[in-house]
């Protein structure tokens, strides 16, 4: 389907970048990181299906190939793709299906939990406490709650009861894009993980974790790291998996040191 492209642009620099957020957020997002990278890059970042002001997914086909094809659509030359969490797998698919258009890509805790579940079955299971409440929640359709197991395992740190009202409803309303994702981060639906279709993606990648961030991230980070050819791994100090909006400055400084050496 086609959807409605929301887009904001962050900085004046002379590479073209484009940011693709995570679940639950939205292309302001990327203001802190942008504005720092501001003299570097010009950011050009989308809201997902169903999130900001794009348009809401029908909840027909899969809602991974709706948000691949709007990045795909706004690469109108080889841009530098810097992605976070379920963006991040956006753009890895992008650097594997269509890397004459990606010049590098920057993965910031990609949740791309397939590749784990093939390499170390025992370790992806880390996250199965936190994804069996939000099952429980969501299935029993209280939206709210399966929104606040969702953010305890994968929010800021600093609490859902200190996350605004308005913002706990903004999750809530758009909670069912997480189940909606499974086919895609659990199953490999696009066929990533096929023989060889890795080293499609020969271009220098950074890949950064916040390292206090729980086990999963690491694991599959591990994972991704020996299927990418030309791949750089960080840890943002005393981050998680939020470190786009808690710590934007360090990561925009490993992004531009990334970037310089490329």
């Amino acid at each position: 389907m086609t959807l409605k492209t929301f887009t904001r642009k962050f900085g004046h620099g002379p590479r073209q970048a484009l940011a693709i957020h995570c679940t639950l957020a939205h292309s302001g997002a990327w203001r802190g990181i942008g504005e720092a990278l501001g003299d570097d890059l010009t950011l050009l970042a989308y809201d997902l299906p169903s999130h900001g002001k794009s348009g809401d997914w029908d909840g027909q086909g899969n809602v991974h190939d709706v948000a691949t094809d709007m990045a795909l659509a706004l690469l109108t030359e080889p841009m530098d793709i810097i992605g976070h969490s379920f963006g991040a797998t956006v753009g890895l698919r992008l650097a594997i299906e269509s890397p004459e258009l990606v010049r590098s890509l920057t993965m910031v805790e990609p949740v791309y939990f397939a590749a784990a579940m093939v390499d170390d079955p025992k370790g992806a299971s880390s996250d199965m406490g936190n994804n069996t409440a939000f099952n429980a929640a969501y299935a029993s359709g209280d939206m709210m709650e399966a929104a606040r197991v969702f953010n305890v395992g994968w929010g800021d740190g600093s609490g859902w009861e200190k996350t605004p009202e308005k913002l706990r409803h903004y999750m809530a309303d758009r909670i069912h894009f997480v189940p909606a994702s499974q086919p895609f981060l659990r199953e490999d639906s696009a066929g990533l993980l096929e023989p060889g279709r890795f080293a499609r993606a020969a271009m220098p990648v950074l890949l950064m974790d916040g390292a206090t961030s729980g086990d999963i991230a690491d694991v599959i980070s591990r994972s991704l790291e020996k299927r990418l050819p030309n791949v750089t791994r960080r840890a943002i100090a005393g981050a998680g998996h939020m470190a786009p909006l808690t710590h934007p400055t360090e990561v925009a400084n490993e992004v531009r040191a990334f970037l310089a050496a490329c």
